[in-house]
């Protein structure tokens, strides 16, 4: 079983004794430097020179300097902009001022795992990982919650580096709801596959396949959309709550019946040993490679390209217009 740690397990005075650097002010960057600034941390944001987060950042009561400032000006510094940008902007403009004792701190193990980043020996290097999106974390602290996490331990050049991510974690909220521990190389090799196999790809395929096998025999697509995509989140909110069995208590008998026949006539042993493919490219390397060549020698070319074709799909335009006719979801349309 996992070690768990709660706010007992974590002194908040250690990440308040230090100065932390915010690298990013997107979902995650936003939520890690309001949390810690209403827990008493000095933080800083650091962003590039012409950045429109900048002005967010600073509305928020936040001060902002460039990557280059607040790294030097930090004995934590806190990575959370995207994985293919991270690398290069290391190298250029936080290495440099990564001195002897210091704190690198990252909230997905992707660079660490895959070497992008290679810190040097005589700094600690940990993560803290909410398990939920930024607005979440910042939402559910600012009710006097927080959410789950993850610590993981690089490096402990200092021989004090988990009680200081442990401080960091209590700072955002997240030992409120409980910390588990775990390793760069697990949380990495786990949240992409969970990403690919199950959360994002293995369900948006599920949902356009089921979506299109009703149009194709005839059936209406508004109908095809709500009960292959609008209903979804329904069955997917008593799984949150309750896990699968609390689904199946929840549903009718003729739903629970279908779901044990038919379930596995869908994931067959045929998807499982995909699966077992896809954490393996994971796991060697390969899908990391592919993903940091697409945005450093293709210019995203292929990622572009499937997102074109993928937003005049068929269900996107149908559900867009019936989402529209539900203002009480508070429907959003991507443009770009």
């Amino acid at each position: 079983m996992a070690k768990i740690y709660y706010d007992k397990d974590a002194n908040l005075s250690l990440i308040r004794d230090k100065k932390v650097a915010i690298i990013g002010y997107g979902s995650q960057g936003h939520a890690h430097a309001l949390n810690l600034t209403d827990s008493g941390v000095s933080v800083r944001v650091g962003l590039a020179a012409k950045s429109k987060s900048a002005a967010k950042a600073k509305k928020a009561g936040l001060t902002v300097g460039t990557v280059d400032e607040v790294s030097a000006w930090a004995d934590v510094i806190m990575m959370l902009v995207p994985d293919h940008v991270a690398a290069r902007l290391y190298r250029e403009s936080v290495a440099p001022h990564l001195t002897a004792g210091k704190m690198l701190m990252f909230a997905h193990g992707f660079n660490i795992r895959f070497a992008g980043i290679v810190p040097p020996k005589n700094v600690d290097v940990t993560m803290i990982a909410p398990k939920s999106p930024g607005h979440r974390v910042r939402e559910v602290f600012q009710e006097g919650g927080g959410v789950p996490g993850l610590i993981a331990v690089q490096q402990d050049a200092t021989g004090k580096a988990k009680k200081l991510a442990l401080s960091y974690g209590r700072g955002i909220g997240c030992t409120r709801a409980g910390v588990l521990q775990t390793t760069f190389k697990e949380e990495t090799e786990t949240d992409l596959f969970g990403e690919q196999a199950v959360l994002c790809g293995g369900c948006a395929e599920l949902v356009k396949a089921g979506f299109k096998t009703l149009v194709d025999a005839g059936y209406q697509p508004e109908i095809a959309y709500f009960e292959c995509m609008h209903e979804l989140k329904l069955i997917v909110d008593l799984m949150y709550r309750g896990g699968l069995n609390y689904m199946r208590y929840s549903v009718s008998d003729t739903a629970e019946w279908g779901d044990y026949v038919s379930g596995p006539r869908v994931i067959t042993k045929k998807t499982q040993a995909e699966m077992k493919r896809i954490l393996k490219d994971i796991q060697t390397g390969k899908f990391a490679k592919r993903f940091m060549d697409e945005n450093n020698k293709l210019g995203r070319k292929t990622m572009n390209k499937f997102r074109a074709t993928e937003r005049k799909q068929k269900i996107e335009v149908v559900g867009a217009k019936l989402r529209g006719m539900m203002p009480f979801l508070n429907p959003i349309t991507i443009s770009k």
